[in-house]
């Protein structure tokens, strides 16, 4: 059964981070969207950094380089990329959301080649990039008429998440600095959620007041915090040990499969085909980009499968 481990991981992963959008989209009925998001990220750096004491012998960051990795992740990772998600989800479906935040390894890798001295965008990866842009335009079918609407708005707002997610990813790349992932992860959390708490006192109509305690909303709260958060965080550090930067990023590709399918069950929302085309063009941006990385992994990967069957 241990070879049948990495996939099963994999779509646990996928599962969980996918039902996350649409446990947002159900919590967001109840919540203010930031303090909803901060909310979430309360529990979740309580039970990370108790796994950070657990596993590491460097449960609190010492060095200043250390912190500034926990300032990026806190700020840019956590608060920056879960206030405009939950606020933008507002206005989406699940699925919508999803695939727009699957732009955030095409965006990565475009940050990466662009930010970083020793590496260039080639006119292909030029070419990928382009497509995911286009991509979120098909996703948000703007009006020419009515260029705010709510829907470009909120996909504007989810596009920024991705972006802010992304280029924390690379900051935190060019760091010299090392600290343990899980140590990392529990210090963001509990930063992001400090920064969102702000945030949420400086926003109108944002207080604990206008919380509806009904079973949903803690029902909502607690998978985001327990499930997606810390649990699925656990499953990304194994499965980023197990396969690699490359394999773990076409999570990202399975995530809003697992959303739409789980929006269209549980919160009755559609799949229109603006959606699966938007997810189709972002998906080929991202296979341009990678093109070096996946046609090395392809020999490895079809070796595996030979040498299962």
């Amino acid at each position: 059964m241990s070879r049948y481990r990495t996939p099963a991981l994999f779509l646990l992963l996928a599962t969980v981070w996918g039902t996350a959008f649409v446990a947002i989209r159900a919590g967001l009925e109840y919540f203010p969207p930031v303090l909803f998001a901060a909310l979430r990220y309360d529990v979740a750096a309580a039970f990370m950094l108790a796994y950070a004491i657990y596993v590491t012998d460097r449960p609190v960051p010492r060095t200043r380089g250390e912190w500034s990795l926990v300032v990026i992740g806190g700020v840019l990772l956590i608060a920056a990329y879960h206030a405009l998600l939950f606020v933008g989800q507002q206005s989406v479906t699940s699925a919508m959301a999803a695939v727009v935040v699957s732009l955030s390894p095409v965006l990565t890798a475009a940050f990466a080649r662009i930010w970083l001295p020793s590496e260039r965008l080639a006119p292909a990866g030029l070419l990928g990039m382009g497509l995911g842009l286009v991509g979120v335009v098909v996703l948000s079918r703007p009006d020419p008429g009515n260029v705010l609407s709510a829907d470009v708005i909120a996909t504007g707002l989810i596009l920024a998440a991705a972006t802010a997610f992304a280029l924390g990813s690379v900051l935190l790349r060019r760091s010299e600095a090392e600290l343990p992932i899980e140590t990392l992860e529990g210090w963001s959390m509990a930063l992001g959620a400090l920064v969102m708490h702000a945030l949420s006192v400086a926003m109108p109509g944002e207080s604990l007041a206008a919380i509806e305690w009904t079973p949903e909303a803690v029902v909502a709260l607690a998978y985001l915090a327990v499930v997606s958060s810390a649990v699925g965080f656990l499953l990304y550090f194994d499965l980023l040990e197990r396969v690699g930067p490359i394999e773990i990023n076409l999570v990202s590709y399975v995530v809003p499969v697992v959303a739409a399918i789980a929006g269209w069950l549980l919160l009755a929302e559609t799949i229109d085909p603006a959606t699966v085309a938007g997810f189709l063009v972002i998906f080929v941006g991202f296979c341009l980009i990678k093109r070096r990385q996946l046609a090395a992994e392809l020999p490895v990967l079809r070796a595996a499968i030979t040498e299962r069957l």
